[in-house]
């Protein structure tokens, strides 16, 4: 896979919040390898008070791809706005 759809890697619900913490010294947050790929997990926040563990491949053996795919993945869940939650 060459290119990461963001809309088939990031399962979400319209007024979920996104619970992402990111720790700076680790360039590899939010990501592990599994067998050789890797993978994303955070967790989204629903207006229900319950919350959606996500677990996706980055389809991918090379963990600076896989960085790109996290950070493009993130700001894609960061730049849309919450609702349902004020």
């Amino acid at each position: 896979m060459s290119h990461l759809d963001l809309n088939e890697a990031v399962p979400t619900t319209e007024s979920a919040v996104p619970a992402l913490r990111i720790a700076e010294t680790n360039p590899d947050h939010h990501l592990w390898n599994n067998n050789g790929t890797w993978w994303i997990h955070y967790t989204l926040h629903l207006p229900d008070y319950t919350k959606r563990r996500v677990r996706r491949s980055l389809s991918t053996r090379h963990s600076r791809t896989a960085r790109q795919r996290r950070d493009e993945i993130f700001a894609d869940l960061l730049s849309r706005p919450p609702s349902g939650l004020n």
